[in-house]
């Protein structure tokens, strides 16, 4: 017996409630986590849509194969399950995205780990949900029925519908990027939403970034360590901590001079504070800028930090235990580099491992972690804490209790009415990163710590800031000032001010880039070897100021770098806004 039956109806006839119940049904297993996703704010339309349109592609089987509809709906909808309800289990944990990053952290955790966090977050109500999860997968596949279609119309409906969700889309982004490597890795991106996709993208990239990691892992054990390395606290107990913010632009921190109250907390602590007010960061992106920040390269030597050790080789050189808790999405393309960092540190703990940066991760998440990074028994710590900060979409970045800014009381006048909910919705990220960053602070100080905590961001951000009030974000090409300013500060416990020189009063305005953050981190932590730079320290009495240069390093000539103190000065503080 032939297993396509030949269709008797007309066209007129055709059954588009069968059609329907199979869309549903396939769409069924993709859809419903990604609509609460969509409906708890946790991330935007996109994956909702992509799902969507990608749950079409089951149908061209069942209109080739109509005799088998239920046999093949029922082998696909068993593989479709299982990887639902994995990805619908993690966000009933987590509230975010299965992504390749949940695959790292699941191979980097051990059996014990794995069972503490099924005792910490699991909830009988999840059992509940999954039944009916599944229950309602059930019912939906009872309720399909053969859709029959003339042999020739079947197979050229089942191969327009291939075309249009798998084949068009990969030709427009190969032809797009210009490769079918990088089409392939962007239509990726338009399945990863749907299952089970989701699980396989995921695993190939994280194979691929591991193997990336790994090999700079490598690089990095073959770099020689530090000249005549001296430690002025040898043998004394210290806890060092350092505050990565991201996209916080100095310039809209009411701490700096912002008329908006965007910063209460750290207002409260500036008696406490060193503030310096001309620091500026060498480029605008996360990862060119870190790869300065955190080394000892700079846009005169950007090579460096292949070659030569990281602040955190440094540390653990001196005698320190090292943490590294990051809020940043952990095994992407683009965070490679930032996971090797962390994965050079003694302990990490990786919070953030959404499949999209457009999705709602707190930055409040890092608070307990910290807390028990403080409780260590080492006697010697150091602990960085990577913040996710004011990083675009800035809804996402603080919770609904820190929506205060909502009006256009204290927006630059010149603002058109489209563009004041972006420009709020930042102070209001701002606001939070000030609640999250004086919190760090708080609960460091409450430890009685004998050592300091630094906070800088990576890059600031052009949120209508400028004169014209067309840019939105940062661009290397167009750069203005609200890109690179940055805010800069430390604080340090009585105990480290009864041992060191703490008066920065006559440095706080030194021009200053953090491309040379290093050097000031080991004079500040009482380091001192053959390649350590004190005219490149901010608080040193040795301190050079030199030019502030931006740009993009590896273009050429290399004269693309330009002088930021040469550029011509932004001053949206002084604008006239809205009374």
């Amino acid at each position: 017996m032939s297993l396509f039956k030949r269709s008797k109806t007309t066209a007129k006839g055709f059954d588009w409630a069968g059609l329907g119940w199979l869309f549903l049904f396939f769409w069924y297993f993709s859809g419903i986590t990604q609509l609460l996703i969509l409906l708890s704010d946790t991330s935007g339309f996109t994956g909702f849509r992509q799902a969507f349109v990608m749950s079409a592609v089951w149908l061209a089987p069942m209109l080739l194969f109509p005799a088998r509809t239920r046999l093949l709906a029922a082998l696909i909808g068993v593989v479709l399950w299982a990887c639902s309800m994995a990805s619908l289990g993690y966000f009933f944990i987590y509230q975010q995205e299965f992504s390749q990053s949940v695959i790292f952290i699941m191979f980097e955790s051990n059996v014990s780990e794995a069972g503490e966090y099924l005792t910490q977050y699991f909830a009988w109500w999840m059992v509940a949900a999954f039944l009916a999860h599944t229950a309602v997968g059930y019912w939906l596949w009872t309720r399909l029925r053969p859709v029959y279609l003339p042999r020739g119309q079947a197979l050229v409906a089942a191969v327009a519908i291939v075309l249009a969700v798998v084949g068009y889309p990969l030709i427009k982004q190969t032809q797009r990027t210009g490769s079918f490597a990088g089409g392939l890795e962007k239509f990726e991106d338009r399945i990863e939403p749907a299952v089970p996709w989701q699980m396989l993208v995921a695993y190939r990239r994280y194979g691929e970034q591991l193997e990336n990691m790994q090999g700079m892992l490598h690089s990095a054990s073959k770099i020689a360590p530090l000249r005549n390395l001296k430690d002025a606290m040898a043998g004394q107990p210290a806890t060092l901590v350092l505050v990565i913010g991201e996209s916080t632009n100095r310039q809209r921190m009411s701490l700096y001079g912002y008329p908006r109250e965007t910063t209460p907390e750290l207002d409260k602590l500036k008696d406490q504070l060193s503030v310096f007010d001309n620091v500026i960061t060498p480029r605008p992106y996360t990862i060119e800028a870190l790869q300065q920040v955190l080394t000892f390269a700079d846009e005169q030597n950007p090579d460096l930090y292949l070659s030569t050790p990281s602040l955190v080789s440094m540390m653990k050189q001196a005698g320190y235990k090292t943490f590294w808790i990051t809020n940043q999405q952990t095994m992407t393309k683009r965070n490679t580099m930032l996971t090797t960092f962390s994965q050079q540190a003694d302990e990490q703990v990786y919070l953030n491992n959404n499949r999209n940066q457009n999705a709602a991760q707190y930055d409040g998440d890092v608070i307990e972690p910290f807390n028990k990074a403080l409780a260590d028994s080492a006697p010697r710590k150091l602990i960085v804490v990577h913040l996710l900060g004011t990083h675009m979409s800035y809804q996402y970045r603080y919770p609904p209790t820190f929506n205060k800014f909502t009006d256009r009381q204290g927006v630059p006048a010149s603002l058109r009415d489209d563009q004041v909910p972006t420009y709020n919705s930042y102070d209001n990220a701002v606001l939070y990163n000030d609640f999250v960053v004086s919190s760090l602070i708080k609960d460091y100080a409450k430890t009685d710590p004998n050592g300091f905590l630094l906070y800088l961001s990576d890059h600031g951000e052009d949120v209508f800031d400028s004169p014209g009030h067309g840019t939105l974000g940062r661009n290397e090409g167009k750069p203005t000032a609200p890109m690179y300013t940055i805010p800069f500060m430390a604080w340090a416990s009585p105990k480290w001010r009864e041992s060191h020189d703490w008066n920065f009063a006559g440095d706080l305005s030194r021009p200053y880039s953090s491309s040379h953050l290093i050097h000031t981190w080991a004079d500040l932590a009482g380091l001192s070897f053959d390649e350590l730079d004190r005219s490149k320290s901010l608080v040193s009495d040795d301190f050079k100021a030199r030019p502030l240069l931006i740009g993009n390093p590896y273009q050429a000539p290399r004269k693309a770098l330009i002088d930021f103190s040469l550029m011509q000065p932004k001053a949206p503080l002084a604008e006239v806004v809205q009374k």
